[in-house]
């Protein structure tokens, strides 16, 4: 049989040729780890007994990975790998910059402490039906979404991450858990689809996908292209999935219905992606969008954050409470970016890293003061500061901390926004940040008085707080962990706060994002490296 002569064709233009450090795996590493444990923990799903440890071991390596990726980033500036050998932006691209590679390293602690807390909160017929592999799958989205340089692909890690959640949402198969998940699959459902159309649109306009491609050919169709329209519904979309105000009310619907350690997860992880999401787009590829709809945006972070304050205060279910307060700091979140200053997106990533830890702290407060006071209802409960002293040391500093008093970590991120608001003379914007840290104050104060300092309102049997043995020293350990962190925070922030900082000057210099991807035909101006330069191969 013939063959042509074979044609020297180079592909440098094309494809990567050298092989990247191997530091630059640890962009991956996180995903690889999540499936490959989540696939085992689905093999040994008879082995219940096994399971949990096969799961936390994965858990605790994915922490590892995303420490040893944050410190990769902190070093070396921004990582950038292309899977299949192809350059950018042909094939799928990962990119693990100062904010993506932040939000992945707290979502591992927070994923750690849920793993852990749920030794004691799932049973074994909750291990048996897949607690575990949907723990790992959603956790392994949540961290891909952070991580992604493809705006499809943001799409797809959303869809994973929703795959997970829905499998922990209805785990129990109980009739109020069907109720909530009913709610939120069908409001995901239609969030999911603007985000698509939102994606089709442009793809249809910038012939990519690639979000650094698509930054840097903005500038030459804005004035032709409908990229107003784009950024709205991408707005509309991310609001509705970080359940901002007016399409909020899915959230306090459907979180009060799962098991606690799945409640203190989605309140820690899923709205922060949607936040994510909306800091990346608004800010790397849509910075002129971002400056016409910073109006639009601040008015939704204040009602976001005060109805949602406001909602508290009128709840007598704490888990319905807590609920509303994952909606506040949303708010709170939005401020930072309609502000759009180094200070206020400074103030809204440490918001968002603030709210990770403590908020899934509250709902594992929450579990272990219901299942003391055998239910939820602040209108029965009490008694509990006689009964369990160093649980109620544990709920008034984080009581304090979700309302942003010092000394603990919801201090600061209030203090930069309260600031940011000023600087520009948005005096309503700095006013309606205290209000809500007033109303939540009022809203936690009334909780703590209720459980802890009134007496019980009903005969309690002192051997109702005794907690197996090992399941009582994880459940624990995990809260005054995530406890201690916001408390180190909060008297130490300077760490956090340099770290903030450095992110916000990065998404404010989108070029930098871009240079990362592509060094080759927009070379760094500012702070060259070798190091960064290998790292994109």
């Amino acid at each position: 049989m013939a063959t042509s002569t074979a044609h020297n064709v180079n592909l440098e233009a094309a494809m990567v040729l050298t092989p990247p450090p191997l530091a630059d795996y640890l962009v991956v590493a996180p995903l690889a780890i999540g499936f490959v444990f989540g696939a085992l923990c689905l093999m040994t799903r008879k082995n219940i007994d096994r399971q949990p440890y096969i799961a936390i071991s994965g858990l605790v390596l994915m922490l590892l990975a995303d420490i040893g990726l944050f410190w990769h980033v902190l070093q070396n500036g921004t990582v950038v790998m292309t899977m299949g050998r192809w350059l950018p932006p042909f094939g799928i691209t990962f990119v693990a910059d100062m904010l993506g590679a932040t939000f992945a390293l707290v979502a591992g602690i927070v994923g750690l402490a849920g793993g852990v807390y749920a030794l004691e909160d799932v049973d074994r017929t909750g291990r048996r039906y897949g607690f575990y592999p949907f723990l790992l799958l959603m956790l392994s989205g949540v961290t891909a979404a952070f991580l992604t340089g493809d705006i499809f692909n943001l799409y797809v890690w959303f869809e994973v991450l929703l795959i997970g959640s829905f499998g922990l949402l209805v785990l129990g198969s109980e009739r109020e858990q069907l109720d909530g998940a009913t709610k939120y699959a069908l409001l995901n459902l239609i969030a999911t689809t603007l985000f698509l159309l939102a994606v089709a649109y442009m793809y249809g306009m910038f012939g990519t996908l690639n979000m650094a491609d698509i930054s840097r050919k903005a500038a030459g169709l804005r004035d032709t292209g409908p990229l107003f329209t784009i950024a709205a519904l991408f707005l509309f979309a991310f609001a509705m999935k970080a359940a901002a105000f007016p399409v909020n009310f899915w959230l306090p619907a459907s979180y009060h219905t799962p098991r606690i350690v799945v409640s203190g997860l989605f309140a820690g992880l899923l709205t922060k992606v949607g936040v994510y999401a909306l800091l990346r787009i608004f800010l790397t590829l849509f910075d002129v969008e971002r400056d016409a709809l910073a109006g639009t945006i601040a008015i939704v972070a204040v009602a976001t954050m005060v109805l949602g304050a406001m909602g508290a205060l009128a709840q007598n279910d704490i888990r319905r409470l807590l609920g509303y307060l994952v909606i506040s700091g949303i708010g709170m979140m939005l401020a930072g970016l309609a502000l759009g200053s180094q200070t206020g997106l400074s103030g809204a990533v440490f918001y968002a890293a603030h709210s990770m830890v403590v908020m899934t702290a509250l709902y594992f407060l929450a579990g272990m003061i219901g299942e003391r006071m055998n239910g939820f209802a602040l209108n029965e409960a009490g008694g509990l500061y006689s009964r369990v002293p160093w649980l109620a040391a544990i709920a008034l500093i984080l009581f304090l901390s979700v309302s942003g008093l010092p000394p603990f970590s919801g201090l600061w991120p209030k203090a930069f926004l309260v600031k940011a608001s000023l600087d520009v003379g948005a005096w309503w914007l700095a006013f309606s940040i205290l209000l809500t840290g007033l109303l939540t104050t009022i809203a936690v104060g009334r909780t703590f008085a209720f459980a802890f300092w009134r007496e019980s309102t009903r005969e309690t049997d002192d051997t109702d707080t005794t907690r197996p043995t090992n399941g009582g020293r994880a459940v624990a350990g995990s809260l005054i962990a995530l406890t201690l962190l916001s408390v180190a925070v909060g008297i130490y922030p300077e760490p956090v706060i340099r770290v903030t900082d450095r992110i916000a000057s990065e998404l404010l210099t989108s070029g930098s994002y871009v240079d990362a991807v592509f060094p080759a035909e927009e070379p760094m101006v500012e702070e060259p490296s070798a190091d960064e330069g290998e790292a994109q191969e």
